[in-house]
């Protein structure tokens, strides 16, 4: 039988990607883009309903954020994730994707800046790589996640 540390600790074969934004479109382009592998996409539409998605999902390891919110900003969600014990890694999106963005993201201690619109095959190795560091940051074992199709 198992204990309760390694029933806490079991690897699943999903990872959990939090996409909050106002626009429902990107909800759309995200699930279209990780809809095919074993990831399963939860959404929020604003700060107050991402902090709820954080409470009741425990397993999400990487948040998806439209840089400008209302009220509040990526910036609001970041603080917020630095306060969990186990924070996912924040991955801020922006159709004005510029270096100053991706410096003060980074900066703060966000993953990465996308681009909108999306592309797949960024979208898919940026996730990739925020659940990687994320895992390797609460010292989860690892686990094999489904193979994923690159779009071109």
């Amino acid at each position: 039988m198992k204990t309760q540390a390694e029933i806490q600790t079991a690897p699943t074969e999903t990872l959990a990607v939090l996409s909050i934004s106002p626009n429902d479109d990107d909800h759309s382009s995200l699930k279209s883009i990780i809809g095919h592998s074993k990831w399963t996409l939860v959404t929020a539409h604003n700060l107050f309903t991402a902090r709820a998605s954080l409470l009741q999902q425990q397993d999400i390891s990487v948040v998806v954020c439209e840089s400008d919110l209302m009220p509040g900003s990526w910036i609001d969600i970041l603080r917020h994730l630095q306060s969990m014990q186990q924070p996912p890694s924040l991955i801020v999106t922006s159709r004005l994707a510029d270096d100053r963005l991706w410096s003060d993201v980074l900066h703060r201690g966000g993953w990465d800046v996308l681009a909108k619109p999306f592309v797949p095959g960024e979208v898919l190795h940026s996730v990739k790589l925020a659940w990687d560091h994320w895992r390797h940051q609460t010292r989860l074992p690892a686990f094999e996640l489904s193979v994923i199709k690159e779009a071109s």
